[in-house]
Order: C-alpha cells, then sequence, then structure tokens
C-alpha cells in the first residue's frame, strides 16, 4: 500500500479524498493555487505544495507543476479527482514515464473511452446499446444542419471531450443547430483545448439514469447498481438517487451487464461510470463512459456500504477486489442534493464571496453525510465551480431519504452568498419528484419561467405566522428588561400583535408559559416550546408536541423565516402600528430598462454591439463568463444603443451596466 499520495485537485473532493486516505494511514500532499492558499483541502492534508495562480490552465490543469509537486513532496501516487486531469491520458502517462502511479484507468483505456465519439464506436463493438447519431468530427454548422436533417430533429450536438454540461446543446431547428454547434465549439475550446463535436438523436422523454462500474488488474469487473441523475438544470444534474425509482429488477441487471462489457472490453482497473439515456418504454441506449470517480459517488457508497475513492486506491496498488457481483447487497435509498452557490431566484446565477456563516446539518452515520471544502469565513472564488457542498440522506425507504433530506436542507445554513437550498427543498417536496414521475425535461417543465418565491407556497402558514410572533414576543420581552427605566413607567409587553405576512394581517394572541409561548390564532391554540437563543440562525423546538425546525433572521424590523424551501419575511407589529403602516407610500423602484446589465458577476468576454446600432429583439449583445460557464445576454426589445459602458476583458460585479440604450 502506498505510503503517501497526491491528490491533484481542490474544493470537495480534495477533502473527500484526504479522509479516506487518512483512515486508510496514508499521508496526503495538497495541491493549490494562490486563490486557495487559505482552503480547506490545504489545512487537512499533512501537506500542502502551491502551484501556481488562480487560473485553472496555470495550476491544476498545468501537469509539470503537478509532476513536480509531486516528485518534490515523495507522493508514490496522485488521485485526480474529477474533473481537471481526472480524464486527462496525457497526464496518467506523464506519471507512469515517471514512475509515479494514477489512482485511476490505465492511460489506453482512458483515451478509448474518454472521447465520446471513439467509446461509441467501442460501445456499438461490445454489443452495447447505442442512440442513432455520426460519430465523426463534423467541420461546419452547415455540414452539422445537414447532418441533423438526416436524423431527424431533435438532435444534441456534443464536444468529444465534453462532460459537466459543457459543450452540449439540443437543437429542435435548423437556426439552434447551427448556433448550438458554434457555442458547443467555443466551450469546448475554453474548457477542454478540444473543438470536436458530434450529433445524435435526442431522446424524448429522456432519463439520465448511470451504472458504477468498478474493475481491478486482475480480470474482476463488477458492476454496483445505478444512479438516477435526471433532475437537471441545464444539463447539470442537481438531485442524483440510488437506485432509480424508474427501474425494475430486470433492466437494472440488463444495464448493469452492458456496463460491464463495455469495461471489459478496454481492461477497465478502478472506478468508473458507464452512463445511459432511458426512454419513457424503459429502452436504454449508452451515452459516454466517466472514467474517473462522479461527484454523485456518495449515493452508490451509502446503498452499498463501500468506499469507492478506497477501493480506488487499493485497484491502483494492485490489490485485488475483495467480493464478487454475487456478494453485493442494495441497502436501502441514498439522495444527494449539490448545494451549490447560485441565487435560484436570479435565474441560478453565480454567487461568489465570503461565507459570512457556514453551519451544514449535524452528520449521523448511515443517515445524513456532508461532503464539503469550504469553512466559515472562506470565499467562494469565481475562478472555479460553484458546488459548496453535497447533501446525502440515507432511508431504508426512498420516502424516509427524502424526509430526512427535508430537515437536513432546513438546517443547511449559510450566510454571505446565495444558493440554491430554497430550490433543493422546494423539489423535495414537489408532487412529481416524491411521485417519481419525472425525466430530464423536469426543472423546465415545472419552473418555464424561473424558480420564483410564489412557486413554494407553504403548507403550514400558520407555523410561520407563531413562530414570528414568539420571535417577536421574545425579543420585546428582552427589550422590556433594559436597565434604568423610570419606576412605575417601565415598559409592559401587552399579548396582541398583528404579524404581517404577505401583505395580510394576522392579529394574534402570545402568552409566556414555562419553555415557550402560548399562541392563540384564528381560534386555535398553538404550544411553543423552543430554548432557542437570541441570534441563533435555526430555531428549533416543538408546536403542540410537533417537531420543528426553522431558519431565522431578524433584519430591523423585518424577520426572515425559511421552512421547507419557502422564505418569507414577515413583520410583527401592535395593532395600531399595523394600521399606519397600511397606509405607508410604496417606493417604486428605479426604471433600468435602458440599461443592459452584468446578471452576476464574472469576466466579459465579448461584446458584440457597437455605439449607434440598431438592435432586435433575441439579438446578443454580450457573452459573460461566470464559474466556468459562457452566459449569452440578448436583447428584450428593439433598440439603439447608445453607447457602451464596459469593454470585453472587463471583470463586472452584479448589475453592473454594460451598454446604454437609447
Amino acid at each position: 500500500m502506498f505510503k503517501r499520495i497526491l491528490i491533484a485537485n481542490r474544493g470537495e473532493i480534495a477533502c473527500r479524498v484526504i479522509r479516506t486516505a487518512r483512515q486508510m494511514g496514508i499521508e496526503t500532499v495538497a495541491v493549490y493555487s494562490e486563490a486557495d492558499r487559505a482552503a480547506r483541502h490545504v489545512a487537512l492534508a499533512d501537506r500542502a505544495v502551491p502551484i501556481g495562480p488562480p487560473p485553472s490552465a496555470s495550476s491544476y490543469l498545468a501537469m509539470d507543476r503537478i509532476l513536480r509537486a509531486a516528485q518534490d513532496s515523495g507522493a508514490e501516487a496522485v488521485h485526480p479527482g474529477y474533473g481537471f486531469l481526472s480524464e486527462n491520458a496525457a497526464f496518467c502517462d506523464l506519471l507512469e514515464k515517471n514512475g509515479i502511479v494514477f489512482i485511476g484507468p490505465k492511460a489506453g483505456s482512458i483515451r478509448a473511452l474518454g472521447d465520446k465519439i471513439a467509446s461509441k464506436k467501442l460501445a456499438l463493438a461490445a454489443n452495447v446499446n447505442t442512440i442513432p447519431g455520426y460519430t465523426d468530427v463534423i467541420e461546419s454548422a452547415g455540414q452539422a444542419v445537414e447532418i441533423a436533417r438526416g436524423i431527424g430533429y431533435p438532435v444534441m450536438i456534443k464536444a468529444s471531450a465534453g462532460g459537466g454540461g459543457k459543450g452540449l446543446r439540443v437543437a429542435w431547428n435548423d437556426d439552434e443547430c447551427r448556433e448550438g454547434f458554434q457555442s458547443c465549439r467555443n466551450e469546448a475550446t475554453a474548457a477542454f483545448g478540444d473543438d470536436r463535436v458530434f450529433i445524435e438523436k435526442f431522446i424524448v422523454e429522456p432519463r439520465h439514469i448511470e451504472i458504477q462500474v468498478l474493475g481491478d488488474a486482475h480480470g474482476s469487473c463488477l458492476y454496483l447498481w445505478e444512479r438516477e441523475c435526471s433532475i437537471q438544470r441545464r444539463h447539470q444534474k442537481v438531485i442524483e438517487e440510488a437506485p432509480s425509482p424508474f427501474l425494475d429488477a430486470r433492466t437494472r441487471r440488463a444495464m448493469g451487464e452492458q456496463a460491464v462489457a463495455l469495461a471489459r472490453a478496454v481492461d477497465y482497473q478502478s472506478a468508473g461510470t458507464v452512463e445511459f439515456v432511458v426512454g419513457a418504454d424503459a429502452r436504454f441506449y449508452f451515452l459516454e463512459m466517466n472514467t474517473r470517480l462522479q461527484v454523485e459517488h456518495p449515493v452508490t457508497e451509502m446503498i452499498t456500504g463501500l468506499d469507492l475513492v478506497e477501493q480506488m486506491i487499493r485497484v491502483a496498488a494492485g490489490e485485488r477486489l475483495a467480493y464478487a457481483q454475487e456478494d453485493l447487497r442494495l441497502d436501502g435509498w441514498a439522495i444527494e442534493c449539490r448545494i451549490n452557490a447560485e441565487d435560484p431566484f436570479r435565474g441560478f446565477l453565480p454567487s461568489i464571496g465570503r461565507l459570512v456563516k457556514y453551519m451544514p446539518p449535524a452528520e449521523l452515520p448511515g443517515m445524513v453525510r456532508v461532503d464539503t471544502g469550504v469553512y466559515e469565513g472562506g470565499e467562494i472564488s469565481m475562478h472555479y465551480d460553484s458546488m459548496i457542498a453535497k447533501l446525502v440522506a440515507h432511508g431504508a425507504t426512498r420516502d424516509q431519504a427524502i424526509a430526512r433530506m427535508r430537515e437536513a436542507l432546513n438546517a443547511f445554513v449559510i450566510r454571505g452568498v446565495s444558493t440554491n437550498i430554497p430550490f433543493q427543498a422546494a423539489l423535495m417536496q414537489h408532487p412529481r419528484f416524491v411521485a417519481g414521475r419525472f425525466n430530464t425535461g423536469f426543472i423546465a417543465e415545472e419552473y418555464p419561467h424561473g424558480f420564483r418565491s410564489e412557486d413554494v407556497p407553504h403548507d403550514d402558514p400558520a407555523l410561520l405566522v407563531c413562530v414570528a410572533a414568539v420571535l417577536h414576543r421574545r425579543y420585546m420581552d428582552r427589550a422590556a428588561g433594559i436597565n434604568g427605566q423610570l419606576r412605575g413607567h417601565e415598559r409592559r409587553v401587552g399579548p396582541d400583535w398583528v404579524v404581517i405576512l404577505d401583505g395580510a394581517h394576522h392579529p394574534v394572541t402570545v402568552s409566556n408559559i414555562a419553555g415557550g409561548q402560548h399562541v392563540a390564532y384564528r381560534g386555535e391554540a398553538y404550544t411553543v416550546l423552543s430554548d432557542w437563543a437570541f441570534g441563533h440562525p435555526l430555531f428549533r423546538g416543538t408546536v403542540n408536541g410537533r417537531e420543528i425546525c426553522l431558519q431565522v433572521e431578524r433584519r430591523n424590523l423585518v424577520y426572515r423565516l425559511f421552512h421547507r424551501g419557502t422564505q418569507v419575511d414577515v413583520m410583527v407589529l401592535t395593532a395600531r402600528a399595523a394600521e399606519l403602516h397600511a397606509l405607508m407610500p410604496r417606493k417604486p423602484p428605479p426604471d433600468l430598462s435602458r440599461f443592459l446589465l452584468s446578471p452576476m458577476p464574472g469576466l466579459l468576454r465579448e461584446v458584440t454591439v457597437a455605439a449607434g446600432q440598431q438592435v432586435r429583439a433575441g439579438e446578443k449583445l454580450a457573452v459573460i463568463e461566470a464559474m466556468k460557464m459562457e452566459n449569452v445576454l440578448r436583447a428584450e426589445s428593439d433598440a439603439v444603443v447608445k453607447q457602451l459602458l464596459a469593454k470585453a476583458g472587463d471583470s463586472l460585479a452584479v448589475d453592473q451596466p454594460i451598454v446604454e440604450f437609447r
């Protein structure tokens, strides 16, 4: 077994590998860019080596620098994590040439399977079901249109070296095909240094289901069941679960056996994932094989009891797999939510900044797990992806796993940056998700106009009213105890209040009892018991004996409450103050329609218009790059450009003006 390994990655996955290595008694070496000098993985490792400036190309993708770090630190092997160099055959060759073990498959397997065009041909030869399409390199947008017409719309345009949703577009007509072809090539060049794309038939109502495989150097190859990854937004996975609520035992076994057949065809030695698209008729087709550890591997670990990182390390060290296919058992259900730094109420735009508060839910062995690479006070950088953490819940049944995930999301507190926790919480209680009736178009179908707070009506508004009333009563009681009050004129807190929620007035009566408060609301009695402390972001307790957990925050006169995806701002006033508040004028927002504003912080890659130019609705105006994704800004209506307020290469802040119109 290795004595020391280097992790050629950052963030959550670097911390994840360090945890397993430590359990195995293996020393770890971290690498870091200048932007990650104070990162969590740097602090956790036994040793850390700087490798360059923030851009990935100059640090985490710089093979020579990582090799030098491994040599200088005496590392015997390198674990690449996922992303960056994890599927780079040249990196694998470089390590091997210098006597360092790559903890992953052999370079030949990476080359054969890492290229989508080559892997599809391999799959055909191995009798694996494949999607109809054109697998040779496409040279121009015109050729792409001809091919798409031959296959029949809709088609999917994909970068050969793509992954993570980059270099991928769905086209329903010739115009979308031309534009999608060019965008895929641009994204693929920027992200992977390879502009080749191919086209295949787009399966209607598809599910994205993948099979985890594991092989060793002694001829053993197994499948560790499947993961359902159909809940996606812009081709990025949002929720993953294992097993799939859609597959029956027969289909599960057939997919597993085909995945193993493909892995055996290239003598696969490590953990890998064979991805399939599954139609509404349960027919499945090979998509690609990821020759690395997947982001969503924890759900497989939860239902199998295996540590996939440990298995990768043992296989790389030459050990045999310790079990056969018939030894594996599927235990319960696991669900993973990706917690990302993005604002779901602003079109999921990236959010960067400092984590003013970071309080993940408590980890419970076998029930709740949190994989993260951040800490309170740390910074979310614009240079890398937006993932903050992976939250995983396990249960004996799918319903139990969902229930545990709901409670864990309620208790996940993050301040300083926006996150997708409200969206994840909303999905966890969506009827279609709970019933398992979804496909990869689920989010687009259910939220066609984006995610809005009104899309998550709370199933128990009385709970929000009662908690807000209790919070206010406690603050008022504390204020009434101030020293130095004039005798006989002390502040007395009355029991009657008005809770203003979504503009509606809710009269309540709040009285103190042992351990909490009694609330009278609309003829009902609510006993609220809690040991909540002032300023704490979590309000835990019981309401009429039922356990509750809400996130709470006081902002001057407003109480912000978050529960099960619903976020509301509440005011609690006396009856007279509420009456006067209703008469207060509302200040209208400023008219910014004359400006094109940056919807996110990022790098302005391109401005496609000039002063005096007439633009039409839908016309491309600018391109912004943030967190490795390209975002195209378009004109909302016909207009004439008055002046440009920013130029290509500028770093933009949120809502910074780019173009002014006449």
